[in-house]
């Protein structure tokens, strides 16, 4: 019976090669299309799965309420560890982990006897208890885990980064020099090499150093630590196996009073510690970034719905030919039953030409991944390998998608055949069967549907990117050059590097600073009008710059005047805010110039005043999918700063670098010389969004021509159909146009009204895309009317390429049979 099935099913492929082509292309090419955002998706779910103790590893983070104003930190005061450990007996271990917010980069140099000097810039270095790999599972290729961070001189090197230190040969034992806070250029002992798990792990670690190393060391050691202050490390807890979450949390409110209720009310502030599973951290946008930029769930739901939806377009485009072609199956089904065949037989029949397409299209889909997957990993920038597919857990995915997908397409058909009366067959009742021509004009209806509303969500999209591409940020952001100063060495040439750079005439200004636009500013202090209590502060954040900075930026003033280094009071507790500030405090900006804010200092807990010189208007320090918040700048009149910014007066940057690079070599010897532009920083920020855009823009014009395909094959039948009806028209006097306009209208009707049912929709999910963005486009009435054209544009294209093909054909030889 199989074999006899399967006989039957060639036959049928052979016979009508047209409309199985299309089938067969179709399917191929929705499902390739599934299986690539499958591995896009099972990539960002698998996030931290990898550890041993994973179902037990949580992130302790914390709700801050102050003034009704709620905020989200990952991060916690020192001392939270430790104490968390000895309150509860369900917590196995503790770790922190420290993130420097002070320099994103570190050097590295190997400086061996008898060796040649290597040095290196490396990013993702990591501070960390001791405890971290009892908590974390890495593989380590070279070293012991449990014991890699015991002494205070080890690091920890992924293989990456070792073998770009000492080539092939063993690292173990082998000593470098790190610069900057994260190591004060004291010498290290490599402890351990492990496996890099940057694409698996939020925490994207290139090398670990011990948490008493460096500057945050020295703040651990040096400073008064209590449970207020100093939000800066990431706390991690391994639960005894079987503890439940929310029982946990449960009792984290009293742990909060017990240890910082008092500084806590004092400072106006209400806390809120929650469990977040490690597992959860990489989909957890509620917060931005956690130790590394979180990924919104939204994005995920919105490829799995592109993939889905482009399966069903092929789907439907079988399910439509198939029932279209009915009439051309009429004779067998019949002459099966006249011969005893049931139902179920004619079902299974039907099935199983659907199933052995669907296989067909799933070699021809595996294969054209395998070719195609380079290209989709700059697309998703990702580094999917083709191992990745051969996995058991995906190859029996894609085993069940083609199962689905054939049981999907051959269902209706299936089951629409095998109901044919042998006796309605004769008389030819079903050719104008009106469920069968409702269903299809449906489905051609939600193919459109589906491919209107990715057109819009395109449009959307890109000109959200657009938008925040070309944002006016408040300050210039082109030809601004960011030289980072990632040692001491580097800081004390500060003045003279700064003099050097601003004796070539290309070069307009160049300042100093602690954090310039568009990256990470952790700093910040809590300050109220002295007429208000400290339970109405607010957070404002803080930057310290040269007397020149705001100048080489551009920023705008609005009110008084800038810092500088005429006024020696400026370095004395006054400051330059934006318009965010004086909104904030109720200040008019008439009366900002003179106004003092309070702040406590953390010193010695008196109260303190800040004087208001001046008001910038407001810019954007954070990028557009949060609102600018209060900033001040403070003067800095030392050599200390982590970046020089330099604006160069040409459009030819490149020209100026080699001259940047030989005063660096100058001044700075034996440190490679690093620069970026500040404006692609900015741009950086996006980089989740242009990944998405890319995606939907190319599934987008995939789910189109898919549809346009189903609709190529419709036409083509609808004209075969209407062979004779056309020759009869041509005979009688009918022109080409006016035979195109009747075989053409059908299939117009049924796109417009997919435009008026897509429109709503594609509004209103879009509308909940854009509420992730504090600064966004408004959605407008001609992304719609551009869609629905190019939708019945594509459509008319489509159809009349067989429509004009039947209209030119010779009536006699359509009416030579009758």
């Amino acid at each position: 019976m199989l074999t006899n099935y399967l006989k039957i099913a060639i036959r049928n492929l052979r016979k009508s090669k047209l409309f199985s082509s299309i089938n067969v292309f179709g399917l191929s090419v929705g499902m390739a299309c599934c299986m690539l955002l499958l591995l896009y998706i099972n990539s960002e779910l698998a996030y931290d799965k990898h550890h041993e103790f994973a179902n037990d590893i949580y992130l302790l983070r914390s709700e801050n309420e102050r003034n009704g104003e709620k905020m989200d930190n990952p991060r916690a005061p020192s001392p939270y560890a430790q104490a968390v450990k000895d309150e509860y007996p369900e917590v196995v271990q503790v770790t922190r982990v420290w993130k420097n917010f002070l320099e994103g980069i570190a050097l590295l140099k190997v400086q061996e006897q008898g060796m040649t000097v290597k040095s290196f810039y490396e990013t993702e270095g990591y501070q960390v208890d001791s405890t971290f790999f009892d908590v974390f599972t890495y593989q380590f290729l070279e070293g012991n885990a449990r014991t890699a961070m015991n002494d205070a001189h080890s690091v920890v090197l992924s293989e990456e980064v070792a073998r770009k230190l000492f080539g092939n040969e063993p690292a173990l034992n082998r000593t470098l020099r790190i610069g900057g806070s994260s190591g004060y250029g004291e010498v290290f002992n490599v402890t351990g090499v492990f496996r890099d798990e940057s694409t698996r792990s939020h925490i994207n670690a290139r090398f670990f150093l011990p948490l008493s190393a460096g500057w945050v060391g020295g703040f651990l050691r040096e400073q008064p630590q209590d449970f207020t202050n100093n939000n800066m490390f990431y706390t991690y807890l391994r639960l005894k196996p079987g503890t439940q979450p929310a029982k946990f949390n449960a009792k984290l409110p009293a742990f909060v009073e017990k240890y910082a209720g008092k500084d806590l009310k004092a400072a106006g502030v209400e806390k809120h510690l929650f469990l977040l599973p490690v597992q959860d951290i990489h989909l957890f946008d509620r917060i931005n970034e956690i130790i590394t930029p979180t990924t919104s769930s939204t994005y995920l739901y919105v490829l799995g719905s592109i993939a889905l939806f482009t399966l069903l377009i092929a789907c439907i485009n079988f399910m439509n030919l198939a029932t279209a072609r009915s009439a051309k199956r009429a004779a067998e089904v019949g002459m099966r039953k006249v011969m005893g065949a049931g139902k179920g037989g004619l079902i299974g029949q039907f099935l199983g030409e659907s199933m052995v397409l669907a296989f067909l299209a799933l070699i021809i889909a595996v294969a054209a991944v395998v070719l195609v997957l380079p290209v989709f990993n700059q697309l998703a920038d990702k580094s999917l390998a083709f191992s990745d597919l051969l996995s058991a857990k995906n190859v029996l995915a894609f085993i069940a998608l083609a199962l689905l997908t054939g049981l999907l397409a051959g269902s209706y058909p299936a089951f629409y055949l095998s109901v044919f009366n042998p006796l309605d067959v004769i008389k030819g009742k079903f050719v104008n069967s009106a469920s069968a021509t409702t269903l299809r004009k449906g489905l051609v209806v939600f193919q459109f549907v589906i491919s209107i509303g990715l057109v819009v969500a395109t449009l959307v999209i890109q000109r959200q990117i657009s938008f925040m591409r070309d944002q006016p940020l408040g300050f210039t952001k082109e030809q601004q050059v960011v030289i980072p100063l990632r040692s001491d060495k580097a800081r004390q040439a500060y003045g003279a590097l700064r003099s050097e750079l601003l004796q070539n005439s290309q070069v307009a200004g160049a300042s100093g600073t602690s954090y310039y636009p568009g990256i990470l500013n952790p700093s910040d202090m809590s300050v109220y009008r002295p007429d208000q209590s400290i339970n109405e502060a607010a957070v404002m954040k803080t930057n310290w710059v040269a007397p020149d900075f705001m100048q080489t930026m551009g920023f705008k003033v609005a009110s008084g005047r800038l810092l500088s280094e005429k006024f020696p009071g400026d370095t004395n507790y006054r400051m330059v805010v934006n318009e965010a500030t004086i909104r904030k405090f109720a200040i008019p900006l008439e009366k900002a110039v003179g106004q003092k804010l309070a702040f406590n200092s953390n010193e010695d807990g008196s109260t303190r005043m800040v004087e208001i010189v001046g008001v910038v208007k407001d810019f954007h320090f954070a990028d557009l999918h949060q609102a600018i918040e209060p900033y001040a700048f403070f003067l800095h009149t030392g050599n200390d700063f982590k970046y020089i910014v330099a604006h160069v007066d040409t459009r030819d940057v490149s020209k100026v670098l080699p001259f940047m690079e030989s005063r660096w070599n100058e001044l700075v010897p034996g440190e490679p010389f690093s620069y970026s532009f500040l404006d692609e920083d900015f741009q950086r920020n996006y980089a989740a969004d242009a990944r998405t855009a890319r995606i939907v823009n190319s599934f987008t014009i995939i789910s189109i021509l898919i549809s346009c395909l189903g609709l190529f094959g419709l036409a083509a039948f609808a004209a075969q159909q209407r062979i004779k009806e056309i020759g009869v028209r041509k005979v009688l006097g009918a022109s080409v146009v006016s035979i195109v306009s009747l075989l053409s209208k059908d299939f117009l009707k049924l796109v417009v009204a997919a435009i008026v049912i897509a429109t709503p929709l594609s509004w209103y999910f879009m509308n909940r895309w854009l509420q992730d963005f504090a600064y966004k486009v408004d959605i407008e009435w001609w992304m719609f009317l551009l869609a629905g054209a190019g939708a019945v544009g594509i459509a008319l294209l489509t159809v009349s390429f067989q429509s004009i093909k039947a209209a030119l054909m010779n009536p006699v030889k359509s009416l030579r049979s009758e």
